[in-house]
């Protein structure tokens, strides 16, 4: 029976997709800064543990507790949406301190178990704003573009230890908290010149019918867990999935 250790479970892409490797039979190793056992049902294959991925001694314990790992899905993570010139500088390095740093953070502690076994999977959940840049997520979208870059050199510096690196890349899911924490974020970080493009922008996407389920995000990274052969992207949701078909016809 494999394991999987999962971050950013308390809701969302993460948590959908512990109950569906829970569901499946694995052994699954939940995390969340606040662990909430209620979130799943009761089971002997299941861990819930704290984990901040922005702190060197939270990602140190966790491991300790969790013990082997066969599969990392780095999924924690926040949004940002704003005009550049109202976000703070504090507001970028937390985003990149939990989106790009705290996924490095994770691989960087977990490999060591992973290249003395000759064998791991790491999965790094990114996003679709990475194939189609919009107005208003520069710092979101770089954090996110950062993490493609840095995992598709990883999978080249591993792949002689059999460990395989993946991105699974959701489109949009305003239905999550994900969604709902990034809206929260606005108030301040849009200046009044910017106002009319963000009205658009809001406009667009309220009338848009392609958006991306947590269930469709858990299962792609289920697959991309289970085989070997997945490409080095993969698109999750119908707005992401119909993205990656838009660019491919266009190449």
């Amino acid at each position: 029976m494999k394991t999987v250790l999962i971050t950013g479970c308390s809701s969302g892409f993460g948590l959908a997709t512990a109950h569906y490797f829970l569901e499946r039979g694995w052994k699954v190793t939940a995390t969340m800064r606040s662990p909430n056992e209620g979130l799943f049902p009761a089971s002997e294959h299941l861990r819930v543990l704290a984990l901040d991925v922005t702190d060197p001694g939270s990602i140190q314990r966790m491991l300790e507790d969790a013990g082997p790992i066969d599969v990392l899905v780095n999924n924690a993570g926040i949004g940002l949406l704003g005009a550049l010139e109202g976000v703070s500088m504090q507001a970028i390095r937390d985003t990149f301190e939990t989106n790009t740093f705290g996924l490095m953070a994770m691989i960087q502690a977990i490999l060591p178990q992973f290249r003395q076994r000759k064998a791991g999977v790491v999965i790094n959940v990114t996003s679709s704003v990475t194939m189609k840049s919009l107005p208003l997520l520069s710092v979101y979208t770089a954090s996110k573009a950062a993490v493609n870059a840095f995992t598709e050199s990883l999978a080249l510096e591993l792949a002689a230890f059999n460990v395989r690196v993946n991105l699974v890349l959701p489109g949009r899911a305003p239905t999550t908290d994900f969604g709902k924490n990034a809206q929260s974020r606005v108030q301040g970080s849009i200046p009044e010149p910017y106002t009319e493009l963000a009205q658009k922008m809001f406009a667009e996407w309220s009338q848009s019918s392609q958006v991306t389920e947590a269930k469709e995000v858990a299962e792609a990274v289920w697959r991309v867990a289970n085989d070997p052969a997945s490409p080095m992207r993969t698109a999750a949701g119908a707005d992401a999935v119909a993205l990656e078909t838009e660019q491919r016809a266009s190449a």
